[in-house]
């Protein structure tokens, strides 16, 4: 079974391959529980945004990682693909700058009582 770590690099190599701009990855195991990493990139247009995805979505099959979940792919703003223990979002800059959600994560409270060596 892959780690989390090994899901974040691979994702982020898959999307810059693929041409990805801005890609940021947050570490969010002090702030919830639901994953482990949040990464966030940019793509130029709609189609872009879904090849990004289809590209991460296909990698992480090939590697024996099924996705748990896909959102967004027939919207064009933003999508967003599920691996448990990495979210990635892909989005229009202008949606990224709306949502913050960079801004959004770096300021969230650490849950207390959670395992430091997590």
């Amino acid at each position: 079974m892959a780690t989390a770590e090994t899901l974040r690099d691979l994702a982020i190599s898959v999307l810059d391959e693929h041409k990805a701009l801005d890609i940021k990855s947050i570490d969010v195991r002090k702030q919830t529980d639901i994953t482990d990493y949040l990464i966030i990139a940019s793509g130029t247009s709609d189609r872009h945004l879904r090849a990004l995805a289809d590209a991460v979505m296909a990698r992480m099959r090939e590697e024996g990682v099924k996705p748990i979940g896909k959102e967004g792919l027939t919207v064009g703003d933003w999508a967003l693909v599920d691996l448990g223990d990495v979210v990635v979002h892909v989005m229009r800059p202008e949606v990224r700058d709306f949502y913050q959600l960079e801004r959004l994560w770096g300021e969230l409270p650490q849950m207390r009582g959670q395992n430091e060596g997590r």
